[in-house]
Protein backbone atom coordinates (compact mmCIF):
# COMPACT_ATOMS: atom_id res chain seq x y z
CA UNK A 1 0.00 0.00 0.00
CA UNK A 2 1.04 3.28 -0.81
CA UNK A 3 0.92 6.07 1.62
CA UNK A 4 3.68 8.48 0.50
CA UNK A 5 0.81 11.14 -0.80
CA UNK A 6 -0.38 12.03 2.44
CA UNK A 7 -1.73 15.16 3.17
CA UNK A 8 -2.10 16.06 7.07
CA UNK A 9 -5.68 18.02 8.01
CA UNK A 10 -6.03 19.61 11.36
CA UNK A 11 -9.99 20.58 10.46
CA UNK A 12 -12.20 19.60 12.81
CA UNK A 13 -9.69 17.58 13.82
CA UNK A 14 -6.70 15.92 12.70
CA UNK A 15 -6.64 13.55 10.09
CA UNK A 16 -5.06 12.20 7.05
CA UNK A 17 -5.86 11.97 3.18
CA UNK A 18 -4.67 9.30 1.24
CA UNK A 19 -4.69 8.98 -2.81
CA UNK A 20 -3.24 6.53 -4.64
CA UNK A 21 -3.30 3.99 -2.30
CA UNK A 22 -3.77 0.55 -3.86
CA UNK A 23 -2.86 -1.73 -6.48
CA UNK A 24 -5.66 -2.45 -9.34
CA UNK A 25 -5.88 -6.55 -8.21
CA UNK A 26 -6.47 -5.46 -4.77
CA UNK A 27 -9.38 -2.61 -6.10
CA UNK A 28 -11.42 -5.26 -8.17
CA UNK A 29 -11.26 -7.66 -5.27
CA UNK A 30 -12.79 -4.98 -3.21
CA UNK A 31 -14.97 -4.26 -6.00
CA UNK A 32 -16.56 -7.66 -6.81
CA UNK A 33 -16.36 -9.23 -3.06
CA UNK A 34 -19.64 -10.78 -2.30
CA UNK A 35 -21.09 -9.32 0.63
CA UNK A 36 -23.79 -10.59 2.24
CA UNK A 37 -26.84 -9.76 1.80
CA UNK A 38 -30.37 -9.82 3.48
CA UNK A 39 -32.96 -7.32 4.79
CA UNK A 40 -31.21 -4.06 6.40
CA UNK A 41 -32.58 -1.94 9.41
CA UNK A 42 -30.31 0.96 8.35
CA UNK A 43 -31.24 2.71 12.27
CA UNK A 44 -27.60 5.25 11.85
CA UNK A 45 -25.54 2.47 13.04
CA UNK A 46 -23.46 0.27 11.04
CA UNK A 47 -24.99 -2.87 13.01
CA UNK A 48 -28.26 -1.77 13.73
CA UNK A 49 -27.64 -1.71 17.41
CA UNK A 50 -30.30 0.62 18.17
CA UNK A 51 -32.92 -2.47 17.27
CA UNK A 52 -31.30 -4.59 20.50
CA UNK A 53 -30.70 -7.20 17.72
CA UNK A 54 -27.70 -6.13 15.68
CA UNK A 55 -29.11 -7.41 12.40
CA UNK A 56 -27.21 -5.78 10.47
CA UNK A 57 -24.09 -6.52 11.72
CA UNK A 58 -24.84 -10.39 10.85
CA UNK A 59 -24.46 -8.65 7.02
CA UNK A 60 -20.85 -7.79 7.66
CA UNK A 61 -17.91 -8.77 5.80
CA UNK A 62 -14.27 -8.77 7.44
CA UNK A 63 -11.53 -10.61 6.42
CA UNK A 64 -10.25 -13.52 8.73
CA UNK A 65 -8.49 -16.76 8.76
CA UNK A 66 -11.89 -18.32 7.58
CA UNK A 67 -12.35 -16.63 4.05
CA UNK A 68 -8.27 -14.83 3.81
CA UNK A 69 -7.91 -17.51 0.36
CA UNK A 70 -10.51 -15.98 -1.53
CA UNK A 71 -8.64 -12.60 -0.85
CA UNK A 72 -5.31 -12.68 -1.37
CA UNK A 73 -4.78 -9.03 -1.68
CA UNK A 74 -6.48 -8.03 0.56
CA UNK A 75 -4.57 -10.33 2.80
CA UNK A 76 -1.50 -9.10 1.70
CA UNK A 77 -2.90 -5.52 2.89
CA UNK A 78 -3.77 -6.95 5.90
CA UNK A 79 0.13 -8.26 6.75
CA UNK A 80 1.72 -5.02 5.67
CA UNK A 81 -0.30 -3.09 8.32
CA UNK A 82 0.88 -5.55 10.74
CA UNK A 83 4.42 -5.39 9.72
CA UNK A 84 5.67 -2.47 7.34
CA UNK A 85 3.02 0.22 8.14
CA UNK A 86 2.25 -0.35 11.67
CA UNK A 87 5.66 2.06 12.62
CA UNK A 88 4.63 4.36 10.44
CA UNK A 89 1.25 4.89 10.93
CA UNK A 90 2.33 4.81 14.57
CA UNK A 91 4.12 7.91 14.81
CA UNK A 92 1.66 9.91 12.92
CA UNK A 93 -0.98 9.08 15.35
CA UNK A 94 1.49 9.38 18.33
CA UNK A 95 0.00 5.98 19.54
CA UNK A 96 1.64 2.90 20.05
CA UNK A 97 0.41 -0.08 17.66
CA UNK A 98 2.83 -2.68 18.95
CA UNK A 99 0.49 -5.06 21.04
CA UNK A 100 -2.21 -3.86 18.64
CA UNK A 101 -4.41 -5.99 16.20
CA UNK A 102 -5.55 -5.65 12.32
CA UNK A 103 -9.19 -5.88 11.54
CA UNK A 104 -10.21 -5.25 8.10
CA UNK A 105 -14.10 -5.04 6.69
CA UNK A 106 -15.36 -5.07 3.07
CA UNK A 107 -18.29 -2.57 3.01
CA UNK A 108 -21.33 -2.25 0.56
CA UNK A 109 -23.68 0.40 1.80
CA UNK A 110 -26.63 0.12 -0.01
CA UNK A 111 -29.39 2.99 -0.50
CA UNK A 112 -31.33 4.16 2.19
CA UNK A 113 -28.03 3.86 4.67
CA UNK A 114 -26.62 6.67 6.85
CA UNK A 115 -24.38 6.85 10.11
CA UNK A 116 -25.41 9.11 13.14
CA UNK A 117 -22.75 11.42 13.95
CA UNK A 118 -20.63 9.20 16.89
CA UNK A 119 -16.98 8.81 17.82
CA UNK A 120 -15.50 5.51 17.86
CA UNK A 121 -14.79 3.36 20.77
CA UNK A 122 -11.56 3.93 22.34
CA UNK A 123 -10.69 0.16 20.93
CA UNK A 124 -10.28 1.35 17.32
CA UNK A 125 -6.64 2.99 17.41
CA UNK A 126 -7.00 4.02 14.08
CA UNK A 127 -10.00 4.12 11.67
CA UNK A 128 -8.96 4.67 7.68
CA UNK A 129 -11.19 4.17 4.92
CA UNK A 130 -10.39 3.43 1.43
CA UNK A 131 -13.12 4.39 -1.43
CA UNK A 132 -13.88 2.14 -4.13
CA UNK A 133 -15.86 3.32 -6.63
CA UNK A 134 -16.70 1.58 -9.71
CA UNK A 135 -20.27 2.63 -9.79
CA UNK A 136 -19.50 6.23 -10.57
CA UNK A 137 -21.32 7.44 -7.67
CA UNK A 138 -21.32 10.91 -6.55
CA UNK A 139 -18.26 12.22 -4.44
CA UNK A 140 -20.43 13.52 -1.70
CA UNK A 141 -20.80 9.72 -0.42
CA UNK A 142 -17.61 10.25 1.44
CA UNK A 143 -17.49 10.42 5.47
CA UNK A 144 -19.03 13.64 6.70
CA UNK A 145 -17.18 15.43 8.96
CA UNK A 146 -18.99 17.43 12.21
CA UNK A 147 -17.83 20.10 14.95
CA UNK A 148 -18.53 19.69 18.63
CA UNK A 149 -21.48 21.27 18.34
CA UNK A 150 -22.80 18.03 15.69
CA UNK A 151 -22.47 20.68 12.50
CA UNK A 152 -21.45 19.33 9.50
CA UNK A 153 -18.49 21.04 8.48
CA UNK A 154 -16.64 19.05 5.84
CA UNK A 155 -17.28 15.65 3.73
CA UNK A 156 -14.32 13.65 2.67
CA UNK A 157 -14.83 13.10 -1.11
CA UNK A 158 -16.05 9.68 -2.42
CA UNK A 159 -13.26 9.95 -5.12
CA UNK A 160 -11.84 6.21 -6.29
CA UNK A 161 -8.64 5.02 -4.74
CA UNK A 162 -8.40 7.73 -1.95
CA UNK A 163 -9.10 7.78 1.52
CA UNK A 164 -8.43 9.23 5.11
CA UNK A 165 -7.51 7.77 8.35
CA UNK A 166 -7.60 9.55 12.00
CA UNK A 167 -7.58 8.46 15.19
CA UNK A 168 -10.37 8.03 17.99
CA UNK A 169 -10.21 10.87 20.02
CA UNK A 170 -12.96 13.02 22.24
CA UNK A 171 -13.81 15.33 19.03
CA UNK A 172 -13.71 13.18 16.32
CA UNK A 173 -17.38 13.09 15.43
CA UNK A 174 -18.38 11.77 11.99
CA UNK A 175 -21.11 10.03 10.10
CA UNK A 176 -22.72 10.11 6.68
CA UNK A 177 -25.67 12.14 6.28
CA UNK A 178 -28.90 10.80 4.26
CA UNK A 179 -27.63 11.04 0.33
CA UNK A 180 -28.58 9.08 -2.82
CA UNK A 181 -26.77 6.04 -2.93
CA UNK A 182 -27.79 4.72 -6.71
CA UNK A 183 -26.19 1.33 -6.11
CA UNK A 184 -23.58 0.77 -3.51
CA UNK A 185 -20.73 3.00 -1.51
CA UNK A 186 -18.52 0.76 -1.78
CA UNK A 187 -15.12 0.87 0.16
CA UNK A 188 -12.97 -0.84 3.14
CA UNK A 189 -12.43 -0.05 6.53
CA UNK A 190 -9.13 -0.68 8.34
CA UNK A 191 -8.46 -0.31 12.15
CA UNK A 192 -5.90 -1.02 14.43
CA UNK A 193 -7.78 -2.16 17.29
CA UNK A 194 -6.87 -3.44 21.00
CA UNK A 195 -9.05 -6.40 20.77
CA UNK A 196 -7.86 -9.65 19.98
CA UNK A 197 -8.23 -10.32 15.86
CA UNK A 198 -6.65 -12.99 14.09
CA UNK A 199 -3.81 -10.43 12.98
CA UNK A 200 -1.67 -9.20 15.24
CA UNK A 201 0.48 -6.77 14.34
CA UNK A 202 4.42 -7.83 14.39
CA UNK A 203 6.83 -5.61 15.98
Amino acid sequence: MNIDNILECSYPYKHWAISECLHNETLNEISFAQIPDGERVYDGTRAADHTGKGVDGKLRLFVDKNNCQYFPNLTKLINEFQVSLASKISLLLHKDLSKSFVRLEIIGDRKGFWLKPHKDIPEKLMTMMIWVNPNNEHENLGTDLYNEKFELVKTVKYHHNTGYFFSSGNDTWHGLEMKEINKERRCIQINYVSFETDWPVIA
